[in-house]
């Protein structure tokens, strides 16, 4: 697909972009170039191809799930002004 120096100052009015009158050339040419890269990859027969989450197969390293903290709860609600079944209760805000 070869779009026309027009076709790229439509294209930067509806995305609100400044072009100068030098660059519409090289733009057209460029953004060309994408186009047809789009379409040679949209040429590609994919079907039976399973899609990935990444394109490496890689398992990730995880660390064990264990506690390595105490529960503080009791200590940490003891200067709250008000709490109630292991909750900080506050005023209402929304009426």
């Amino acid at each position: 697909m070869s779009l026309e120096r027009t076709d790229v100052e439509k294209i930067a009015h509806l995305a609100r972009l400044a072009v100068s009158e030098d660059e519409l050339d090289s733009m057209a040419s460029d953004l060309s170039n994408i186009l047809d890269l789009v379409e040679q990859m949209n040429a590609v027969d994919t079907d039976g191809v399973v899609p990935m989450a990444h394109p490496l197969h890689m398992v990730q390293r995880l660390r064990e799930d264990a506690v390595t903290e105490v529960d503080q709860r009791d200590h940490f609600q003891s200067v709250a002004p008000l709490t109630e079944d292991g909750l900080y209760l506050v005023p209402k805000v929304i009426e």
